[in-house]
């Protein structure tokens, strides 16, 4: 009886891959990089600027800002006698375009995020760039380059004319210059990036409009309808830290004597963006695309 060897190794055949690089020495032609802000700001920039919703709602806020406050000045000196206007600051009658605008940045910074969410190209673009803080960092910084920049030159080519037409109203100063036009420019760009957030937050364009636009409105509307002397208190507040009156204090023309003045709703504008940043970016870690 034959004793039972052990098989043989046998060889690998032809077609199966050895340990070790395929192709030794090969080197592929397309260049690796490591991916930083830059690339993010690329492509959001490359969003805004080729999306059709950007193009009306600017084209919507220049025709608003240009138009009303042209419109405004216009009629104001058509119908002043002279010497009326000695203690106006001509500036003031960009308000109303301005306040109007508004409402334009706060769609387009809404839109901004939440229009991914909506039609689902938000999973291609955490895809592209999974660290998903970048991404949002890179919106807000092309968002209010873009906002502040349309804000600025519109505002400026009112301020420009209605201080030609107005030529019976007092000179601006220096500071009223800067609050008028960079202040209130500013001021916009950052109520659209709070708009960028809570639209990132609700992640519903119609939603997260709708909040804002109640934000802008509800709490002048609201105080005007305060009647009761025990609410009165409450009734102030709103009016001196409703939308409409800190806009209006970039003109040295608030609702009451008391309340926001000089630059402070610049500040207080730029603490909720903190703050609507810091819980956005927390949620935008712990939800799902």
């Amino acid at each position: 009886m034959s004793t039972p060897q052990p098989p043989m190794p046998q060889a690998a055949p032809a077609w199966q891959a050895a340990p070790g690089p395929s192709y030794p020495g090969y080197t592929s032609p397309i260049p690796v990089v490591r991916t930083h802000l830059g690339h993010a700001l690329a492509s959001e920039w490359t969003k805004i600027r080729s999306v059709r919703s950007t193009m009306w709602t600017l084209g919507v806020f220049v025709l608003l800002v240009i138009g009303i406050g042209l419109g405004t000045g216009a009629l104001v000196a058509a119908n002043t006698e002279p010497g009326g206007l000695q203690n106006e600051n001509p500036l003031s009658f960009g308000f109303f375009g301005l306040l109007l605008g508004s409402m334009c940045v706060i769609t387009l910074g809404v839109l901004t995020t939440a229009s991914e969410y909506g039609t689902g190209m938000i999973r291609t673009t955490m895809v592209a760039c999974p660290s998903r803080g970048r991404v949002l960092a890179a919106k807000s910084i092309v968002f209010f380059v873009v906002a502040f920049v349309v804000t600025l030159a519109s505002a400026l080519v009112v301020a420009l004319a209605d201080v030609a037409m107005l030529d019976d109203a007092k000179e601006p100063s220096g500071q009223e210059w800067l609050k008028g036009t960079v202040g209130i420019s500013l001021y916009i760009a950052l109520l659209g990036l709070i708009s960028l957030v809570i639209g990132s937050i609700i992640r519903h364009s119609a939603g997260a409009i709708t909040i804002m636009i109640g934000l802008v409105l509800a709490p002048l509307v609201i105080a005007l309808f305060m009647f009761s002397e025990s609410l009165e208190s409450l009734r102030t507040a709103l009016f001196e830290y409703s939308i409409p009156n800190q806009l209006s204090v970039f003109y040295s023309n608030s609702l009451t004597e008391s309340g926001p003045s000089g630059w402070d709703p610049l500040w207080i504008a730029l603490g909720v963006t903190v703050a609507a940043f810091a819980g956005a970016y927390a949620l935008l870690e712990k939800r799902d695309v």
